[in-house]
């Protein structure tokens, strides 16, 4: 499905991506983890086209994004949902406009055909009779929830979470783990997802990459990754201030 070939990337003379190469694995949830500041949504953007590598291939179904005009670049990205950290629901329009948005701005269907879609998505995460609360009258934990239907509203191949369980208390943390997990089951999803959470990256994650100093430094399942002598990777897992890993 998404393959990054020898990726390099950067901003002036700061070097973010250093030669990434990372196969992400069809119909799985491949996690992300690292430092803040390592480049994971440097990574991220790249993998959706919003930002196009120095050197290197992006590869989404044998096609190299990177290569692509706007107008097929978009093509690519119907392919792709995305769930921002703070779930970006437009303030302005209530939880069934949100949903519906994508379906009226890619799709020609029919007010009912969409009613009854942004109905079904958000029973598919657990919300029903929502849809005329605005972003401001719910929860963080409701705000992920909608963002998530919104995400899958076009049935999506590949579903993008930036920091998804970000700023929620531990029992709404587990909510969206297992979210993640069922909505990843029951749509088919390649996800890859981006995060800190020591706990939920190895509840969600099928395999799990390091990236450290612009470079992907192990990758693995949760079993493998858990079994790693690297001493970054034991370092950042542990969360000790001894190791290679610098405070800055």
């Amino acid at each position: 499905m998404i393959r990054l070939i020898d990726i390099h990337k950067s901003f002036g003379k700061q070097k973010v991506l250093d030669g990434i190469n990372l196969e992400i694995e069809d119909g799985k949830t491949t996690v992300i983890i690292g430092r803040s500041g390592g480049g994971k949504s440097v990574l991220l953007k790249h993998i959706i086209g919003l930002l196009k590598p120095d050197s290197g291939q992006v590869l989404i179904d044998g096609t190299d994004i990177a290569r692509l005009n706007d107008r097929k670049l978009n093509e690519v990205r119907k392919k792709f949902g995305m769930l921002f950290q703070e779930a970006a629901l437009f303030d302005s329009m209530n939880v069934g406009e949100n949903v519906a948005f994508p379906l009226r701005e890619h799709t020609k269907k029919k007010d009912s055909e969409i009613k009854e879609i942004v109905g079904e998505r958000l029973k598919a995460v657990g919300l029903t009779g929502v849809e005329s609360k605005m972003p401001s009258e719910l929860s963080g934990g409701m705000r992920k929830r909608v963002g998530l239907a919104r995400a899958v509203a076009l049935l999506p191949q590949i579903v993008l979470f930036d920091e998804p369980t970000t700023g929620l208390d531990p029992i709404m943390t587990e909510a969206i783990n297992e979210l993640i997990i069922n909505t990843q089951k029951n749509f088919n999803l390649t996800c890859i997802v981006i995060s800190h959470d020591i706990q939920s990256i190895f509840e969600v994650g099928h395999k799990i990459a390091m990236l450290y100093e612009g470079k992907i430094i192990e990758y693995g399942t949760p079993e493998e990754i858990q079994k790693s002598d690297n001493p970054v990777l034991t370092q950042f897992l542990s969360g000790s201030l001894d190791g290679p890993i610098g405070v800055m």
